[in-house]
């Protein structure tokens, strides 16, 4: 059975009902989700909502994490956007969608598997908030060796919100230089991000998911309306204006 892998959506409701619209359009039923529903963006209630009625299962990610708790080691601008998150939620005036949304995020859990793949959001390590980037290849290789010694093949991720394949070569390969699919090696182990719908951080400005099929990874890009999930921003005081600009330029 395919199944659609989204993380990352970052209460942006355009690119979160473009990306579920592309994937119900390619006819497939299963969608899980790795993290990061809400948090940054302008609408946390309408997200969660979706997620909750299209998902198989998703994760808890660091936002998710910081709306339900406490948001620790954030930037000014995130934290900001926790706690505007958190009242968004809390003034919700019909009980029932209040409750049922609060246990949802309550519920989320920090690990899951897939076909024997470990599944977080952030790392197998530290599974809400530890990045995995790029760069670690190069920069912090005793890091990744860690990784990849807690995971047996295979691994998905997002909270980068850069999507790509690590390999432990080691090496990382971004969709473009697979002609956007991946085919799993039974002799090598890898990490696969599938990017992020509603918050790229690649420089490409279009949602980001990935279809798994068996052992192939497709990455998909889709365009959506971003110039209104900026102006949303835009109209809320407590989300710093370069929450919406950001998504622009995929940054």
């Amino acid at each position: 059975m395919p199944t659609a892998f989204i993380s990352d959506i970052h209460s942006n409701f355009e690119a979160l009902q473009t990306v579920l619209a592309d994937i119900e359009q390619r006819g497939i039923e299963h969608v899980v989700c790795l993290g990061d529903i809400i948090g940054y963006g302008p609408n946390p209630r309408e997200c969660i909502d979706l997620i909750i009625e299209r998902c198989q299962w998703s994760l808890m990610g660091n936002h998710d994490f910081a709306v339900l708790y406490e948001p620790t080691s954030f930037n000014a601008s995130a934290e900001s956007s926790s706690f505007w998150t958190r009242r968004e939620l809390e003034l919700e005036p019909d009980d029932m969608l209040r409750r049922r949304r609060w246990q949802f995020l309550g519920g989320l859990r920090i690990r899951d598997s897939f076909n024997g793949a470990i599944c977080v959001h952030a790392s197998p390590r530290r599974p809400i908030n530890e990045y995995i980037f790029p760069d670690d290849i190069t920069t912090a290789p005793s890091k990744i060796a860690a990784i990849f010694d807690m995971i047996d093949q295979t691994a998905f991720v997002g909270h980068t919100h850069v999507t790509g394949v690590f390999t432990n070569e080691p090496d990382f390969y971004p969709p473009d230089d697979l002609d956007q699919v991946y085919s799993i090696n039974k002799h090598e182990k890898c990490i696969v991000n599938p990017g992020s719908v509603g918050q790229p951080r690649d420089r490409d400005p279009r949602a980001s998911y990935a279809i798994v099929e068996n052992n192939r990874i497709e990455f998909v890009r889709l365009d959506y309306d971003i110039e209104a999930a900026v102006e949303k921003v835009r109209q809320i005081p407590e989300l710093h204006d370069f929450l919406g600009l950001r998504l622009l330029e995929g940054r």
